[in-house]
């Protein structure tokens, strides 16, 4: 469940984005829609409590992230939100295996290297993959990994960022697929900041905050 009242946030030197109000139910699909520089990727931050808002309130997974500190916003994210950032961010220091363990050390948790192995053997990155670093693996596989470390502590919500900008057709389909496959598996409400008109196609009962860049600035 979000839901997002009054938002605004200034980046500095610059004019405040207000964000359009939004309420999504546990387990629906929103799609952020708009040009560049009208808040998606802000809104995104704004709900994975990346950021704290200028004004304006939001509540995700029944949690008000103005009622918590840093700390607590650290790992209250790390168990709670599934953060697919349009960039990877797969640190190529550690294996596969490895870069999910940093989840739980996130959570506060103990790490379940059971979990770790069966939510890659899910996802078909697991076996000898997960020993690999991330360059050694194909796009695809890469985004898989990510995708098995969004999902490892069973989040509430996805938070996804452009996550087709440079698919093919066939690809773009088979991410979408897996993203809502996921999300229902875990009955969590999913997020998808967009530009491409496929996502819309393929997730035709989302609803769809549209941001405006007028409206924002």
């Amino acid at each position: 469940m979000i839901e997002a009242r009054g938002l605004a946030y200034a980046y500095p030197g610059s004019e405040p984005l207000h964000l359009r109000d939004v309420s999504v139910a546990q387990g629906g699909r929103l799609l952020l829609r708009g040009p560049s520089g009208s808040g998606k990727s802000t809104w995104l931050a704004l709900a994975a409590g990346l950021v704290a808002p200028s004004a304006g309130e939001i509540t995700v997974a029944g949690q008000s992230l103005a009622a918590l500190g840093p700390a607590a916003r650290d790992g209250w994210r790390a168990r709670h939100i599934g953060f697919l950032p349009q960039k990877l961010h797969l640190s190529e220091a550690l294996s596969v295996a490895d870069n999910l363990a940093l989840v739980y050390f996130a959570a506060g948790l103990p790490v379940d290297h059971a979990a770790i192995a069966r939510t890659l053997d899910a996802l078909q990155v697991g076996g000898a993959l997960a020993s690999r670093r991330p360059s050694q693996l194909s796009g695809g596989q890469a985004q898989r990994v990510a995708l098995a470390r969004a999902m490892l502590l069973n989040p509430r919500v996805f938070l996804v960022d452009e996550p087709t900008a440079s698919l093919d057709d066939g690809a773009c389909a088979a991410a979408l697929t897996l993203l809502q496959n996921s999300a229902s598996t875990l009955d969590a409400t999913l997020v998808i900041a967009t530009h491409d008109a496929r996502v819309a196609q393929a997730l035709p009962r989302a609803q769809v905050l549209a941001l405006d860049a007028r409206v924002a600035a």
